[in-house]
């Protein structure tokens, strides 16, 4: 007697395979961070437990169906799995809702998605043909047939063993669901398809807040930006540039890293490092972008609220009411302008510079570009600012200008002829191409620079230059190492990459190197300051960086945090000065898991802040409230 076959139904086969995948793409593919066997043994059964409860769901379905369903959700996992491995490469962070509904962006990214794609990513794809495969020569062998009572049985297994993986979770990180700020903590314990659905339920939470908000909560968040934020003092600079025009350049992807610094014996930034001799250099300014990038450092710069932990605030609330920095300058007198050959609807600009108070907006049809003099994501930094100057000159004054930069922007590509230094040499394109272009953005500055005095207009403005974001993602760490000189990149490397270039030029002011801790959040109040405008009934989070009585700490959109004295991310907490790495409180207040007693006021004050902040984007809060008269 032959003994009969025993058959694996496609769903436990799919289960499997699926798993497998995805943890291979979590451990070896997505730069997640594991400190403990704890949080590799998460790691490793997430996958599987997300995996087995999607295709448990098929056993439900009549033969055929339950065929044509395991075949398309293994398709349709891969897909999510692979767009978040895309976004990952480029931003080293996962997608959420509200990034969905900016994919009108993708339009204008051209080469910039084409360089995260690579051949291997077929790969990806090798579980989803055998399941098809299977489906398809052996239909009989791979569906099956349960009673309901056993069908239960399998989706109660299933629920039990994600039941499981939860468990492991809030003992490894307790609150888990509490804190949204770190996204890769979601991921690393509950998995990325976890994660869509609680970002989902998340922006159905968000999206209500606006129907509810009542601006009962306004005076609470008042008290405390006028407790912690707000400085009554004046400094020597106060008034010193009243009447001058402000022309502000955000410096696409520059980071501080590059200043005073070299690549194959070459400066990289020969102009930028000698307009610090006379000029008010910041040089441990942090960006504190999120996922709107560029768009998160302007609305940084324009309200000193901080941007959304999701999405970016330009998208999902360009019609909530602000007190912008275009709008207060207005009624001091100014004209305000934005110079960026971009399409005027990226980022939704033309919706939010209306709103926010902008005049003019100059953007890629205010340029003559062609493939001669336009590469990347378009028009040449050079050509850009040589083509704006008439423009420039032709406004009222005084005015407010802000120009975006594009040449430095990743996958960082630049022509031959355009190159004044050779490229790096490591393991990664993008550290590679990305000295080239930062010299090339330093010598367009330059340019602009010689520009404005032959212009006459220098003398009558001040000029702020300011890095907007990374250009350097963890994603490359490997290489950044080799070229800092460190063996690895730590937590603590990670925040310290996060500064970018903050000078303030004054002709006639010889300007100077400082070196306390300061951020994007505080350029508003900082430029009011200089211009001699008050304005006392406005809510920011920042303060001016001129006076002493500032706030002790800046915040990152992460909830990572720089003071004085400490320097805070991952859950870990170290000494600024040397990176040392401060031993964890056992009694603190995550049972002594990635908690240190030293780092937790201030922790408090920012989780305070951010959500303070997003309080009054998400409520539009503002609209409740009179600038005009302090309530």
């Amino acid at each position: 007697m032959s003994k009969r076959q025993v058959n694996i139904p496609l769903y436990i086969i799919a289960s499997i395979l699926f798993g497998l995948k995805t943890y291979i793409v979590y451990r070896f593919i997505f730069n997640i961070s594991l400190d403990n066997p704890m949080q590799e043994l998460i790691l490793f059964i997430n996958p599987f437990a997300s995996a087995f409860l999607i295709f448990a769901v098929s056993v439900w379905f009549v033969k055929k169906r339950q065929l044509k369903f395991l075949r398309y959700t293994a398709f349709l996992g891969t897909i999510i799995l692979y767009f978040n491995l895309i976004f990952y490469r480029n931003f080293t962070d996962f997608i959420t809702i509200p990034v969905l509904f900016q994919g009108s962006n993708a339009a204008d990214l051209g080469s910039s998605i084409l360089s995260l794609v690579h051949l291997q990513d077929l790969l990806l794809f090798a579980d989803v043909a055998i399941i098809w495969y299977l489906s398809r020569k052996r239909p009989e062998d791979m569906a099956v047939s349960y009673r309901k009572r056993a069908k239960t049985m399998a989706l109660s297994m299933s629920l039990l063993f994600l039941l499981f993986n939860y468990v492991l979770a809030e003992i490894e990180r307790p609150q888990l669901l509490q804190r949204t700020f770190d996204r890769e903590y979601l991921v690393k314990n509950l998995g990325v398809f976890n994660y869509h659905i609680y970002d989902i339920a998340l922006q159905s939470k968000t999206k209500a807040q606006r129907v509810f908000a009542d601006g009962t909560e306004m005076p609470e968040i008042k008290k405390y930006v006028d407790n912690n934020a707000t400085s009554e003092q004046k400094s020597d600079l106060f008034g010193i540039a009243e009447d001058k025009n402000v022309i502000f350049v955000s410096l696409e992807s520059v980071q501080s890293f590059v200043i005073n610094n070299e690549v194959n014996g070459e400066e990289i930034t020969p102009f930028l490092n000698d307009l610090i001799d006379d000029s008010y250099y910041f040089e441990n300014f942090y960006h504190q972008t999120q996922q709107g990038k560029t768009s998160d450092s302007e609305f940084l710069v324009e309200n000193s609220l901080y941007p959304l932990p999701r999405g970016a605030v330009y998208f999902t609330h360009g019609q909530n009411e602000y007190n912008a920095l275009p709008e207060i300058l207005k009624e001091a007198g100014y004209h305000s302008s934005v110079f960026h050959a971009n399409n005027k609807s990226f980022w939704n600009r033309d919706v939010m510079y209306d709103n926010i108070g902008y005049d003019k907006f100059f953007d890629v049809d205010s340029y003559e570009v062609n493939e001669e003099n336009s590469i990347g994501w378009g028009l040449k930094d050079k050509e850009f600012f040589d083509q704006s100057i008439k423009y420039l000159q032709g406004q009222q004054q005084p005015f407010y200008s802000k120009f975006i930069t594009l040449t430095n922007h990743y996958p960082f590509d630049l022509d031959e002829e355009d190159a004044s230094i050779d490229q790096y040499d490591s393991n990664s394109r993008t550290l590679n191409q990305y000295f080239p272009t930062v010299r090339y953005t330093d010598e367009a500055v330059q340019q602009f620079f010689a520009d404005l005095k032959e212009s006459g207009l220098y003398e009558d403005s001040i000029i702020v230059l300011m890095g907007d974001h990374y250009g350097i993602s963890e994603f490359h760490n490997k290489a950044m190492s080799q070229y800092l000189g460190k063996e690895e990149i730590t937590p603590y490397d990670h925040v310290q990459l996060q500064r970018v270039p903050f000078f303030i030029h004054i002709p006639g002011q010889e300007g100077g190197v400082i070196s306390d801790i300061a951020g994007q959040i505080d350029v508003k109040p900082t430029l009011l300051h200089l211009l001699g405008i008050e304005n006392e009934d406005d809510i920011t989070f920042g303060t001016d960086l001129f006076t002493e009585d500032r706030k002790d700490f800046i915040a990152l959109r992460d909830g990572s945090f720089i003071s004085d004295e400490y320097i805070y991310s991952k859950g870990q907490c170290f000494n600024r000065e040397t990176g040392e790495l401060i031993e964890t409180d056992p009694t603190g207040l995550d049972q002594g898991n990635e908690q240190d007693s030293a780092c937790q006021p201030i922790k408090e004050k920012v989780e305070k802040e951010l959500s303070y902040s997003d309080q009054i984007i998400y409520g539009d809060l503002f609209r409740f409230y009179n600038f005009e008269e302090d309530e």
